[in-house]
């Protein structure tokens, strides 16, 4: 169940970037099945990716993190999306970011809207 609830946090999160940045965007026509059940698996790739590949990151990158007290997450967080965009392109997924400035700020709005869903969210 609480695996379930990440997925649509994250979820959720996904659905506000595309709403507010350029450049993050799903080309399935919005309030569709598609749509939702593409922005569901996009939030099934984002959560592997952030399970698996970040932990690794964070591990080599320690040193960056502490050097830059924290700010160097927010671009580790930004090639994540992007990377999450690529394999979807991979997969025919319709999910797109446009660059690094949009991977940018959607990470960073992902992130913040997570962080409320989970305070808002119970255990």
């Amino acid at each position: 169940m609480k695996f379930i609830i990440k997925i649509l946090v994250v979820a959720a999160s996904l659905w506000v970037a595309i709403q507010f940045v350029d450049g993050v965007e799903i080309t399935t026509p919005t309030g569709t099945a598609n749509y939702w059940g593409t922005l569901l698996v996009v939030a099934l790739i984002f959560g592997v990716i952030n399970a698996v590949i970040k932990p690794i990151i964070e591990t080599i990158g320690c040193a960056f993190y502490v050097l830059t007290l924290g700010l160097f997450a927010l671009v580790v967080n930004a090639g994540l999306m992007l990377l999450t965009s690529w394999i979807s392109s991979q997969i025919d997924v319709p999910f797109h970011v446009s660059g690094f400035w949009a991977a940018f700020w959607g990470a960073l709005v992902v992130s913040i809207v997570s962080w409320v869903l989970s305070l808002v969210l119970p255990d």
